[in-house]
């Protein structure tokens, strides 16, 4: 009981003072969560909890959900051919680069998944700090497709880890593929009843809403698709970031509602997420020798081969919003976190590589979260001078 009580204690008061810390350091408030919950979770002050870690798991998912509503599908749909396929390009350098630093190193075939890793649940943070500039658009649009692939590819990836190549898989890729085409379906659908029947957006969302329905409904498809994702034992993040979608994409006369969700997360379930993360590395391991050196050569790799890769959107971008887009792909703290879990679980890697993985998720969000900071306040002082 004492143990609960201090876990919860500890964890408000990281959650209340992060922001004056992250202040008075001139950090982005996540690293600070990160750092907090590893160096307290070191002295005993954190400690596994089955409570703390369903609350954080739902923080993560809560993570995804708030990246998907940044993403209107209807704009995704409308982007210019020629942009898609700079995308595309993108993806395909960033695979180019995973293939043949893992083959030169004589590294596993699964390096080759880990390292091309997207998310957006950081670029969603990165928003809140940021505002809508154009490179975190551009970098919403490009993350949102380039997750869609790497969720797919860790779902197939865990149920080849976990049930090897056989029956089990193909169910899993079957069920993947249908889920897909069952969601593709859905939205083609609620298209055309939104489009025939205009009053039913503003009915299930009214302008004047004193019973909270947005949020209410909100919550509702967040946890349909969550519950789809268990009965079908696909990844939970992908019907998440799903749900989010669906709220700018048929609701867009909500303009509130994504803050009014991201206002809820970021005070409360979010931190709590990155605070487990934090707690989950133990600064012991910062001992075994070479993990140090591993976990800054994967993330120097991991950093670079994005940066490089944005540069192909030199021509929408500037060269400086190109890299700091670039930047922003180089934090999938979430996936790259269960996906070197995964691999652990089934002896993909070892105890060295889990180690070194766990830490250059944690260096990649910081270096790459102060990176960022410089090189904005950089381009702000050049365009004001």
């Amino acid at each position: 009981m004492t143990d609960n009580i201090t876990l919860i204690i500890t964890i408000s008061l990281i959650i209340i003072f992060s922001p004056f810390i992250a202040k008075y350091v001139k950090l982005p408030t996540t690293p600070i969560e990160i750092v907090l919950g590893s160096l307290l979770g070191y002295f005993g002050f954190l400690h596994d909890e089955h409570l703390f870690d369903v609350v954080a798991e739902f923080g993560f998912l809560y993570l995804m959900f708030i990246a998907g509503t940044e993403i209107n599908l209807k704009n995704v749909i409308s982007t210019p051919l020629r942009l898609i396929k700079k995308v595309f390009l993108y993806l395909l350098i960033l695979y180019g680069f995973s293939l043949a630093f893992s083959l030169s190193l004589n590294l596993g075939n699964i390096f080759i998944v880990l390292l091309p890793l997207i998310s957006v649940g950081l670029v969603a943070s990165l928003s809140k700090e940021y505002g809508k500039t154009p490179w975190l658009e551009l970098s919403m649009t490009a993350g949102g497709i380039g997750e869609v692939a790497s969720i797919v590819i860790l779902t197939i990836t865990s149920a080849a880890l976990k049930y090897g190549v056989g029956l089990s898989l193909f169910q899993t890729i079957m069920a993947l593929i249908a889920f897909i085409a069952f969601m593709f379906i859905i939205f083609r659908a609620a298209g055309l009843i939104f489009w025939w029947f205009p009053k039913v957006s503003t009915a299930l969302m009214p302008h004047e809403d004193n019973k909270e329905q947005d949020i209410r409904l909100s919550m509702g498809i967040f946890s349909l698709l969550i519950g789809a994702m268990l009965f079908l034992k696909l990844e939970l993040a992908f019907g998440a970031f799903l749900a989010g979608m669906f709220i700018p994409t048929f609701f867009k006369h909500k303009h509130e509602l994504p803050e009014k969700l991201a206002s809820f997360g970021f005070g409360f379930l979010i931190p709590i997420f990155f605070i487990h993360i934090g707690s989950s590395f133990h600064l012991d391991a910062l001992l075994i020798e070479g993990l140090v050196y591993k976990a800054i050569l994967i993330a120097f790799v991991m950093i670079a081969m994005r940066v490089i890769a944005a540069l192909v959107f030199l021509k929408n971008l500037s060269f400086i919003d190109s890299v700091l887009m670039g930047l922003s792909h180089s934090m999938p703290l979430t996936l790259l976190i269960a996906m070197a879990t995964l691999a652990y679980t089934a002896h993909s890697i070892d105890t060295l590589y889990y180690g070194a993985f766990i830490l250059a998720a944690l260096f990649q969000v910081i270096s790459v979260m102060i990176i960022i900071k410089l090189i904005n306040n950089y381009k702000l002082k050049r365009e004001s001078s």
